[in-house]
């Protein structure tokens, strides 16, 4: 365990404001992008068309994108299996329906059907994940302050996963406006594992955080640095597994699974950032103001 003196010359909350500035940059950033630039939503949220075809070999594969491309119909998926071929795209109007026909048949590839398809996850839906999303952050809420018995426990949680999830959705919104990125319903469930390791990586560290009060007591400040400086190296460990994994999917894998990947990455990415650097210092910042409603 480290000793009082190295727990000293490990001082994490001295950085606290850069932490936040840190922050406030890429919270500021992503609130930006979307309102300026909006969600890139796709197919599943938005509907579109989807273009079946049976092909022989890749070369009808890069065929038929580079036609798609000529007459300005931009992919935004595709996935093939043995010998089809499924394309996807935006709503396609009858002119656009019987072009398409027309290229793959000159190209000699046998399109087998095409049929705009509504959005596969409906409003009602939407309305009842963001519903489900906060009362998930409520019974967090609750639950940390219940077994911590202090609610600034439950508030710095919640706060900070707040965080990590708006930075995921903000990258989103800056990732579809240059990299084409598409906010699916895979998107909803990276969104979802985000707040499950934040708050994971949280409980970590506050769990710490009292175990210290109890046994050792003294300053809020130099028990939370303690808290860090023993929780760091299992966290860094832990996320480094993590985002070693992510990176090789967001590299290597498909298109299919490219962005869920990178989701995940930036969500364990900002959580592992979010435990220490902004739970824990929100926790110093919440026992400081409740002291002064006390006193007052």
């Amino acid at each position: 365990m480290a000793n009082q003196e190295d727990i000293k010359q490990r001082n994490w909350l001295r950085y606290t404001k850069l932490y936040f500035v840190i922050s406030f940059i890429f919270l500021v950033s992503g609130v930006y992008a979307i309102f300026s630039w909006g969600l890139p939503l796709g197919l599943d949220f938005v509907g579109g068309a989807i273009v079946d075809y049976k092909i022989q070999n890749g070369e009808q594969i890069d065929s038929l994108k580079d036609k798609f491309e000529e007459i300005k119909i931009q992919i935004e998926q595709v996935q093939t299996s043995e010998d089809r071929l499924s394309i996807k795209t935006r709503t396609l109007n009858n002119d656009e329906q019987k072009l398409i026909f027309e290229i793959a048949k000159d190209l000699g590839i046998e399109q087998l059907s095409l049929q705009n398809v509504g959005p596969s996850v409906a409003p009602e839906m939407i309305k009842k994940t963001a519903i489900a999303i906060i009362m998930a952050g409520g019974g967090i809420l609750f639950w940390v302050a219940i077994q911590f018995k202090k609610i600034i426990f439950g508030i710095a949680a919640i706060l900070a996963t707040a965080h990590d999830t708006t930075i995921l959705i903000g990258s989103f919104a800056i990732l579809g406006k240059f990299f084409d990125a598409k906010i699916d319903f895979l998107f909803v469930t990276a969104v979802l594992t985000t707040l499950s390791f934040s708050v994971h990586d949280t409980i970590v560290v506050f769990d710490r955080v009292r175990e210290i009060q109890n046994k050792h007591g003294g300053e809020i400040e130099n028990v939370v640095n303690r808290a860090v400086t023993e929780t760091m190296r299992r966290s860094i460990i832990n996320s480094l597994t993590i985002i070693i994994m992510l990176v090789s999917l967001v590299v290597f894998g498909g298109a299919t699974i490219r962005w869920f990947a990178a989701a995940l990455l930036i969500g364990a990415i900002a959580g592992t950032y979010s435990s220490p650097f902004v739970a824990a210092p929100l926790y110093v910042k919440l026992s400081r103001l409740q002291k002064k409603l006390k006193k007052k």
